[in-house]
């Protein structure tokens, strides 16, 4: 087949393009995670009324992902499937996010308002231009692509909390901005987002067929189409969906609590805190694209399970980093140091588990029904994310801030379980049969 006869190479120029759009969601997405709550305690004296409001996010996607990347399976129109949803739903949300601090100078009313607008357009449009990707690029190229994409998400993170953050302390008065005191690196993301916008529907073109001529087919309804995912006789995705559920429990249940336990436990200061989070990033940023090969070479479902198994060692040993400082078999001195290793070690194989899952989910689609497993994909991983803060946080406050580290091998070691009884998803897999009949 033609789709064979090429290289990666070939498609990294378009998978590029295509990484614009999820570039500039996670540009937007610290901003949102820093901010927001500074603004909501302007009104709100509460943390866990300001939490409620800071779930939002993973509500909205816990239900709009799915069903909206299911309804761009079904869409058709001149120019594809994803490409109308990105095209409104994408400015849409760069001009509300833009609105952000403006309404948090008005009222509590306002800036909620703006927040649930905000959500509700930006999970909306998440599940099509992830989907966008592998309706583009041919399976046994999609841990290669999707590293590239995890590779543009994180250095736009780094983006958002590095550079225009520092937009916050500007003081002046700009022409339609208005006075930029803590205002400036919301439109600045937002214009980002903008032009963004403008080179996916420039450059990018949707094809009405898969590489392999697979093509859109009928329109399912939405819940037969789940229906054959989770029904399916081979429960492989079923398990792929379960495992990603454990290790993003591990993953979402350690976060939250990480700069906390930092600035406790080894002495750092407040602004040294979260470098611990910036090692996973950065070295997830260099990781993702060497990992999708790795992947390729060596098989996704090995990749995936060697990775779990290392990031639950690497966990363990930042769980026993801290008595063994205090017995003397690691320098004091060094100990922070040593964290940070752990926790760059710990992205480089946390990125190898995340790029390749995705990849899987796709291999056993087809053309016709990649969005629904793009939407399930957000549905297990968003509900991880609201079960585990919470989850884990009951247990340090019995068993102390270290149990959390634990806690969370214990759930890359049942994910690793579970991974194992997955049979398909490798890169030349067939898709899961779409005959009534296998479900």
């Amino acid at each position: 087949m033609e789709a064979h006869a090429k290289s990666f190479r070939s498609y990294m120029p378009l998978t590029f393009l295509i990484g614009f759009g999820f570039f500039t969601v996670g540009m937007m997405d610290p901003l949102y995670d820093s901010y927001v709550q500074l603004f909501l305690a302007r009104y709100i004296p509460y943390k866990w009324v300001i939490g409620l409001f800071m779930s939002l996010d993973n509500l909205f996607a816990l239900f709009l992902i799915p069903l909206v990347s299911v309804w761009s399976d079904q869409t058709r129109t001149p120019i594809g499937r994803r490409m109308p949803w990105i095209v409104t739903l994408l400015p849409l949300s760069a001009v509300v996010f833009a609105l952000i601090p403006y309404a948090a100078t008005r009222s509590l009313a306002a800036l909620v308002g703006v927040l649930v607008l905000l959500n509700a357009l930006k999970q909306s449009v998440r599940g099509p231009i992830v989907a966008l990707m592998p309706d583009s690029v041919p399976g046994q190229f999609r841990s290669q692509a999707n590293g590239v994409i995890n590779t543009m998400g994180n250095i736009a993170a780094i983006v958002g909390t590095v550079f225009l953050a520092r937009l916050m302390d500007v003081d002046m008065r700009l022409p339609l901005i208005g006075e930029t005191k803590d205002v400036l690196a919301f439109p600045a993301a937002s214009a980002f987002v903008l032009v963004a916008v403008v080179f996916l529907f420039a450059f990018v073109r949707e094809k009405g067929a898969s590489e392999d001529g697979e093509t859109a087919g009928e329109k399912v309804p939405f819940f037969r189409s789940i229906g054959m995912v989770l029904l399916a006789k081979d429960k492989s995705a079923f398990l792929v969906l379960l495992s990603l559920f454990f290790w993003f429990v591990a993953y979402q249940g350690v976060m939250p609590f990480l700069t906390e336990y930092s600035i406790r436990s080894f002495g750092l200061t407040t602004g040294q805190g979260p470098l611990a989070m910036g090692m996973v990033g950065i070295a997830s940023a260099l990781a993702a694209i060497p990992m999708g090969y790795a992947a390729s070479k060596w098989g996704r479902r090995r990749m995936i399970r060697l990775s779990l198994v290392a990031t639950a060692l690497v966990i363990v040993l930042v769980y026993l980093l801290e008595p063994a400082t205090r017995l003397g078999l690691v320098p004091a001195t060094s100990a922070k140091f040593a964290y940070w290793a752990l926790m760059f070690a710990f992205g480089i194989f946390w990125i190898s588990i995340v790029a390749n899952s995705f990849p899987m989910l796709w291999q056993m689609a087809h053309f016709s029904n990649i969005g629904v497993y793009t939407g399930l994909y957000y549905t297990f991983s968003q509900l991880a994310a609201i079960v585990a803060p919470s989850f884990f946080g009951g247990i340090i406050d019995l068993c102390g801030m270290r149990s959390m580290f634990l806690l969370c091998a214990f759930f890359f070691a049942l994910a690793f379980v579970t991974m194992g009884f997955v049979t398909s998803g490798e890169k030349d897999d067939k898709p899961v049969s779409l005959d009534p009949e296998t479900y």
